[in-house]
């Protein structure tokens, strides 16, 4: 080629447009064709347990519409800072995702680690279950309002509950009941347990006198006819226990807190990822399969969209530190 061609010669424009290809190839990398490889979705919690069902369900719905394999990993240890952080921590590339849970609003508090709500690109809030007060099947208290006259008149340290490890989403749910009342956070003795399923079988054995815990958890030994749900903590009724009252409906104590669950990324997600992963994570949510099999469990269904989402966590971060500090459990 002559050093005199110019870009009207066939040949050069054909070079010129080939090399502003590639140029623009590495300047909008795969990020436009997400996703083009196998996604996971990381799970701070072990297999069987709620949080992982849940995962899965959404990553069944989720890999037909996007044509590739989503896979649940489960990242276990440190009281769910491993699986956070290796949310957290990942490539903010659309192909590391989380099922990230209420313990991201407590964990910083307790001095943990530094992560908290802020460190993730929100998605969807998915699930939420309020903490349900529950009682043997002979309690004498046939109503929360019972339940918490007599706690209000009793000395502190009287009343023993349960539900989970010491400064658990059930303790803390305790902790804020009972703060919403006019009485100090650790009023009722905390009798710590290794879950819902081990603190109800105290009660029931007449180990502790109530059980703070999702009533999904205790559906077996409800239909058992050995124990009762007096309340829980949500803003409505459950679908699945049409008869067990709110706290606000059954106390007046305007108070919410349970277990939830969201997808999230690693900050920064790129804009092309999250433009397809917002309405993916509605039309997952609205999937009749997601749906059935949600209510199969009990598992109560809450969606908000990324903005929401971030308000929620935010506002259950800070109801959440005060109710630690109120237990002495901040750092």
């Amino acid at each position: 080629m002559s050093v005199n061609a110019t870009p009207r010669d066939p040949f050069r424009r054909l070079l010129l447009a080939g090399v502003g290809l590639v140029v623009l190839g590495i300047a909008h990398p795969a990020a436009a064709a997400w996703p083009e490889r196998p996604i996971t979705i990381v799970v701070p919690w072990a297999a069987g347990g709620g949080t992982d069902a849940t995962a899965r369900i959404i990553a069944k719905v989720m890999e037909p519409e996007l044509g590739v394999p989503v896979n649940v990993v489960n990242r276990t240890g440190g009281a769910g800072v491993v699986g956070h952080s290796a949310v957290a921590t990942a490539e903010p590339d659309g192909y590391t995702l989380g099922l990230i849970t209420f313990e991201i609003g407590s964990m910083h508090w307790q001095g943990l680690t530094e992560l908290k709500w802020s460190d993730y690109t929100p998605i969807a809030l998915m699930n939420e279950d309020p903490a349900g007060v529950i009682v043997r099947a002979d309690s004498p208290y046939k109503t929360a309002k019972e339940l918490l006259d007599a706690v209000k008149a009793a000395p502190k340290g009287k009343f023993k509950a349960s539900g989970t490890a010491q400064g658990g989403s059930w303790h803390i749910a305790l902790g804020g009941m009972l703060q919403a009342a006019g009485l100090p956070a650790d009023h009722v003795q905390w009798v710590p347990s290794t879950g819902a399923a081990t603190a109800l079988q105290d009660m029931v054995a007449g180990g502790v006198d109530f059980v703070t815990c999702s009533v999904p958890e205790a559906k077996a030994l409800i239909d058992a006819g050995k124990v009762r749900a007096l309340a829980l903590m949500g803003k409505e009724r459950n679908p699945t226990f049409p008869d067990v009252p709110t706290l606000k409906e059954a106390t007046g104590i305007d108070f919410q807190l349970g277990a939830w669950r969201g997808l999230a990324g690693p900050k920064g997600l790129p804009k092309e990822v999250t433009d397809k992963l917002v309405p993916l994570a509605k039309k997952v949510y609205d999937s009749k399969e997601f749906q059935d099999f949600m209510a199969s469990r009990g598992f109560a269904t809450v969606y908000a969209p990324p903005e929401a989402f971030a308000a929620f966590m935010k506002a259950r971060d800070e109801s959440t530190g005060a109710v630690m500090k109120g237990l002495g459990l901040a750092k």
